[in-house]
């Protein structure tokens, strides 16, 4: 249904996801009337975001020093430039001659001090809690000034994804109530319409009415056309991880090997990133686009909500990690939850696209999480008695004994000949030789018997259980693989699938979009991921976790803001 003709817009915003929420809600709050368009019903308000575990970095947090830990804003500062590798500097200046990463760092060092001076206490002030406990993600490849998170900052949302959603949707529901804030559901942009070089409105097409329930495939039956005019137009439209043509198209082969025949997809299917070839048609600019975050633990869900929908198991340390030729994987890249794109890189370097984890029925019930909202029911649900029963009963929490009873990906045995056998019978590529495997698994079992090692992930294990979580939650004391007190034995086959867009329409510090000379492109803004959750790619090469979540509310809440300025002028 269209917007009734009296209601005049002072901002369109592309988009009812997390960033499109958050810049509606700062502009409500300085009283700008604001029209949100939406491809999909309102059933998906929140996008993505609703869908997520809602794990947020906070730096030097409370909680952090609750649990014994020291953080400060150098030491975080210092491991996202060794992260994000920025190397596409330019000259220095935000002209012609700026390289693709003079805005995304730029953002990245103001998003590490709104994490570390303000993000908590803006998210507390709207209803937000955490968990106590803080989770250690992206462990790091081992050097200092290299990738990762030198201490645990993975901050859960109590009521994760849908709560993180719910503190921006209410005051946006209520400023739609009282006639601030209109949606426009099923109204797919596109085109950005432009006279005399400055972006006016929105042209698109009316979907029909479609009243599918959240992330499943919507219909895109054409009903009618709409075009919607105002001073700017912000577009926070998300990425383009469903879009697994894009995704090839812009694969980074040589820095991380051949793009994987078979990707199963983290986002429902609406994510598909037409706006960021709409934005460009409009005079934007789109940098790195090379630079994506797909996850290779990933594993089909048995019970899928949209195509190829994938869930990502969010490993503790223990597992042992093989590819698809059975070569264990080495070093740092190697340790489960240490370093993503290392570990892609040498499965991939394997010939093949995916790998196994082999693992123990002790491991499993305290290691192995599971990625997105619906498969936390406890925390999604706030309810600590169902928290306590699941978390800290014996026995792995529901949603993944769940997995490993009926998901495609899992393999059970009492011996090591019963497991690989299964294991081949799941294999896409070559034969597991057991004997191989067992000269592997064997020798990493001689080296649990000490408190010390020189196996890196028998170091890393033991350097994981200093950290009070670890210890308590999530990380599963040293023992035998092949000790059968602590089986049955399990294997899982891991998946790439496809999550987040790091690249993205490069904007300036409000928000701006940026022509090709660096000029802003009057009247478009953009935020979220579609901007690389800032600046067109904040994270660079990798992602510290806990940064997407907040990436758009802190891209989102400056545009907001900005707009609300330069109307106020």
């Amino acid at each position: 249904m269209s917007t009734p003709d009296t209601f005049t817009p002072d901002v369109v915003v592309v988009g009812a996801g997390l960033a499109g929420l958050v810049a509606t809600h700062e502009l409500a709050l300085a009283g700008k009337r604001v029209l949100v368009l939406d491809q999909e019903n309102r059933a998906n308000l929140g996008g993505q975001a609703w869908w997520s575990l809602g794990g947020l970095l906070f730096v030097d947090s409370p909680e952090q020093r609750r649990m014994g830990i020291t953080d400060s804003f150098d030491l975080a500062w210092q491991d996202w430039q060794g992260s994000a590798q920025f190397d596409r500097l330019g000259d220095g200046t935000d002209g012609p001659g700026r390289g693709e990463d003079h805005w995304p760092r730029r953002w990245a060092e103001a998003y590490v001090r709104f994490a570390h001076e303000e993000k908590r206490d803006y998210l507390r002030a709207l209803g937000l809690r955490s968990l106590p406990f803080v989770g250690w993600a992206e462990r790091g490849d081992g050097r200092a000034l290299g990738h990762g998170n030198s201490v645990p900052r993975f901050h859960l949302t109590w009521g994760t994804g849908p709560e993180v959603v719910r503190i921006f949707a209410e005051p946006v529901e209520r400023a739609e109530a009282s006639g601030l804030v209109r949606f426009a559901f099923r109204h797919r942009a596109d085109e950005l319409v432009v006279e005399d070089g400055a972006v006016v409105g929105v042209r698109g097409t009316v979907l029909a009415e479609d009243s599918s329930e959240r992330g499943v495939k919507s219909s895109r039956e054409a009903a009618g056309s709409f075009e919607h005019r105002a001073p700017a137009v912000v577009v926070t439209s998300g990425g383009i991880g469903h879009n697994h043509e894009l995704m090839r198209r812009s694969w980074p082969t040589e820095r991380v090997g051949p793009a994987p025949e078979h990707m199963i997809s983290g986002v429902p299917a609406h994510v598909d990133g037409r706006m960021q070839g709409i934005a460009v048609d409009a005079g934007a600019t789109m940098v790195n686009k090379d630079r994506m975050w797909a996850y290779v633990e990933g594993i089909h869900n048995w019970d899928p909500v949209w195509p190829d929908h994938a869930i990502r198991i969010l490993p503790g340390p223990s597992s042992m990690w093989f590819d698809a030729t059975g070569r264990r994987l080495e070093g740092m890249s190697g340790v489960p939850g240490a370093d993503s794109i290392g570990a892609m890189k040498q499965i991939l370097a394997a010939g093949h696209d995916y790998s196994w984890f082999v693992l123990t029925q002790s491991i499993i019930e305290k290691e192995f999480a599971l990625s997105g909202s619906e498969q936390n029911p406890d925390i999604t649900g706030k309810d600590l008695k169902f928290l306590a029963q699941t978390r800290l009963a014996k026995g792995a929490p529901g949603p993944v004994e769940a997995f490993k009873e009926h998901g495609v990906d899992f393999v059970v045995a009492d011996t090591l000949g019963e497991l690989v056998t299964g294991m081949n019978a799941l294999a896409r590529g070559p034969q597991l030789d057991a004997e191989a495997l067992e000269r592997e698994i064997v020798a990493r079992d001689r080296e649990v018997t000490n408190d010390f090692s020189k196996d890196v992930q028998v170091m890393a294990i033991h350097n994981a259980r200093r950290s009070r979580t670890d210890k308590l939650i999530r990380v599963a004391k040293p023992h035998r693989i092949l000790d059968p007190a602590h089986g049955p034995l399990i294997a899982v086959r891991l998946n790439i699938l496809s999550r987040k867009t790091l690249g993205g329409l490069e904007t300036d510090l409000d928000g701006r979009c940026l022509a090709a000379d660096g000029a802003p492109v009057p009247g478009l803004y953009a935020a979220g991921e579609v901007a690389g959750f800032g600046g067109g790619g904040v994270h660079g090469y990798n992602a510290l976790e806990g940064t997407f979540l907040g990436g758009c509310i802190f891209s989102g809440r400056a545009v907001g803001r900005a707009l609300a300025r330069q109307a106020r002028r």
